[in-house]
């Protein structure tokens, strides 16, 4: 099953939402929670364009953040990526741990740099 355009572009605004909360928030924890949101959201736009489906497994956001490195031919995102997802992971399991403002920053100009790769990606690929 694969998703319609309609959908595609539901995500692409839905990580842009996203990154907008972040970007607009003071709160170090929204920051980061929502820019994470917004990296994994562009990540299935950008599988689903190849015509692939994401489905809600163990380990799926680790292989959106692989696949999305392999698409935009960029390490760093595998490495902050996966930074970001165990921080979260942190934050969520463990109890809820502290994001900094230093790490919620560079968190969003991560993936403020990423969605702008990302959004070339899918401008080309469509």
């Amino acid at each position: 099953m694969k998703f319609t355009s309609d959908r595609i572009a539901q995500f692409i605004a839905s990580a842009g939402r996203d990154f907008a909360i972040a970007a607009g928030s003071e709160v170090p924890e929204v920051v980061f929670k929502f820019a994470y949101d917004a990296l994994i959201k562009i990540g299935i736009a950008m599988i689903a364009i190849r015509g692939y489906k994401v489905r809600s497994r163990v380990g799926h956001h680790v292989r959106i953040i692989e696949k999305m490195a392999e698409m935009l031919d960029d390490p760093d995102v595998v490495v902050m990526g996966n930074k970001m997802r165990q921080d979260r992971n942190l934050d969520l399991y463990g109890g809820g741990g502290c994001v900094s403002e230093k790490d919620s920053q560079a968190s969003l100009a991560f993936v403020k740099a990423t969605l702008g790769k990302a959004k070339q990606f899918l401008k080309t690929t469509d």
